[in-house]
């Protein structure tokens, strides 16, 4: 096994030397329609990743193939999957894969099988769920709880956040919403008293979710709640429950109502599948949903064993973002999701790619002289065409698109206006962006021309339902991955975050000087 810089690889030279294809010129007319019925793999939970309005061809997808065998990309996956110590920076092995299925080996790690212990919490949480739901866990007066409460920052939020609210309509449609969500993020107090203000306090139950038990953020807004509750002349011990390691100080501490467990081997932004998740989603959604959300993402996992590009999609995502960042020159994706539902997905998407690959060194330490991760961003359609599109269609830069779309709507609730539902109108919308975008328009009115040639793929499912949801999750989860690979960087530690948080415990222990203390100031601080 070799980790060797991306540009030392003989398929960097290949991809180099490589002619360009158009795409319009592939989208055009009966071809295009070609292309598109053949450009598609499955994913997980019968859904299918469609790359033809991506620039590739045949050549360029054999060269593509060529460099995920070169660089090991499945070899180093089945090192992740079977425990090897791949996050070099925290010396750590990466598992998250392991908390919905068993790819390979038994990983066993401090003396414990690390897949036994990850079904272990997740029973554990189930177990609870269910008692909460039973009304064999109660209130003070004896009161079912109602609403839980995710207090957490960064993975311990974005994730289940983007889960729950990808999945809530849908739940209460189908009559498996067991209770509200809510989370508490910011440290921003405004962001705790929105919260508390919406909620009937004494019937509602904090997740407090900190893998150190030491999450300055976390712990603020931690006391924040426990005042308000006190306040309300409520027991802070008998409304909180603990996501934490074993070895935090929030562990099996009488403070809390239960504990449950992950450990370090899950990074933040991979945690969503943990018992970061899975806590939260067994609360308001039932642990049966829980355990579809795993199913879908297991499903994907697998389909990334693949040594195929062609029929594995995460993998093929990932060499054609590749392509299109290092030699291509594009340096944003921007992800859009046509379904309301996934309106924080993109968020979450955010954290996971720009903190696994926005490295400018690679797992040794050294710098890469090439581009790594781009910058993420996106909206749900068709808002995102109001607002930002008219840059995607005819600004200077280039901004390949992952487009996700959904044949069925979620709540199963929709009217025929002019001759088509909502929903039809919503995939229109979908398919014309992605024709406009590869194939533009000519106008002798130049500010009416569109050059296109803008590159996009799209997932495609039936339906929002948990099983697709996990693959998708799964989906790039597994595609940062293979593109850290590529760049040979550590995909699983996230240093950038820590400089600012050290400066400013320097600022409240008033221990600055200079222009940090200029600016501590200004804000009021001191």
């Amino acid at each position: 096994m070799e980790w060797k810089n991306f540009d030392l690889l003989e398929s960097y030279k290949k991809l180099e030397n490589i002619s360009p294809v158009e795409i319009k010129e592939l989208m055009a007319g009966e071809n295009g329609a070609k292309r598109v019925r053949e450009y598609q793999l499955p994913m997980g939970a019968g859904q299918l990743y469609s790359y033809a309005a991506e620039p590739v061809d045949d050549t360029i997808l054999d060269v593509l193939q060529g460099l995920a065998d070169e660089a090991e990309l499945i070899e180093k996956y089945e090192q992740v999957y079977n425990g090897a110590v791949v996050n070099t920076g925290e010396n750590r092995r990466v598992l998250h894969q392991l908390t919905r299925g068993q790819l390979g080996e038994d990983v066993i790690a401090d003396g414990v099988n690390k897949r036994e212990f990850y079904v272990s919490q997740q029973k554990k949480a189930a177990e609870f769920a269910e008692k909460v739901h039973a009304g064999e866990i109660v209130n003070e007066a004896g009161e079912k709880f109602t609403t839980a409460v995710q207090i957490g920052i960064g993975g311990s939020d974005l994730g289940p956040r983007a889960l729950y609210m990808s999945l809530e309509n849908w739940a209460k449609v189908n009559n498996t919403l067991k209770m509200e969500a809510k989370f508490i993020s910011n440290v921003d107090p405004d962001d705790g008293s929105a919260v508390l203000a919406s909620i009937d306090l004494s019937r509602a139950i904090f997740v407090l979710v900190s893998k150190s038990g030491t999450t300055l953020e976390t712990l603020t807004n931690e006391s924040f709640v426990k005042e308000a509750l006190i306040k309300a002349g409520l027991n802070p011990a008998k409304h909180m429950v603990a996501v934490t390691s074993e070895t935090s100080p929030l562990a099996g501490n009488p403070d809390y109502l239960d504990s449950f467990y992950m450990d370090d081997y899950i990074g933040g932004r991979y945690s969503s599948t943990s018992s970061v998740g899975g806590v939260i989603l067994s609360l308001t959604f039932g642990p049966e949903i829980f355990a579809r959300i795993l199913n879908g993402a297991a499903e994907e996992d697998i389909l990334a064993k693949n040594k195929d590009i062609r029929q594995n999609p995460a993998m093929l995502d990932a060499m054609i973002g590749v392509y299109e960042r290092n030699f291509l020159g594009y340096s944003n994706t921007a992800v859009l999701p046509y379904s309301q539902a996934m309106i924080r997905f993109p968020a979450h998407l955010q954290q996971l790619d720009m903190e696994s690959n926005g490295k400018s060194v690679n797992r040794f330490g050294e710098p890469v002289s090439y581009q790594t991760g781009p910058i993420i961003f996106g909206e749900p359609g068709t808002n995102g065409q109001h607002s930002f599109y008219q840059l995607l269609h005819q600004g200077t830069d280039i901004v390949p698109l992952q487009f996700v779309g959904f044949k069925k709507n979620q709540m199963d609730n929709d009217i025929v206006i002019q001759d088509s539902t909502s929903q039809q109108k919503l995939n229109a919308n979908v398919a014309a962006q992605i024709m406009a975008f590869a194939c533009g328009k000519e106008d002798e009115n130049r500010n009416k021309y569109f050059a296109g040639g803008r590159p996009s793929s799209i997932i495609v499912g039936e339906q929002l339902i948990p099983e697709a949801l996990g693959a998708i999750l799964a989906h790039f989860e597994n595609k940062v991955m293979f593109q850290g690979f590529v760049w040979n960087v550590n995909s699983f530690d996230q240093e950038g975050v820590q400089l600012g948080k050290l400066l400013a415990k320097k600022v409240l222990a008033k221990e600055t000087d200079g222009a940090l203390t200029a600016y501590s100031e200004l804000l009021g601080i001191f």
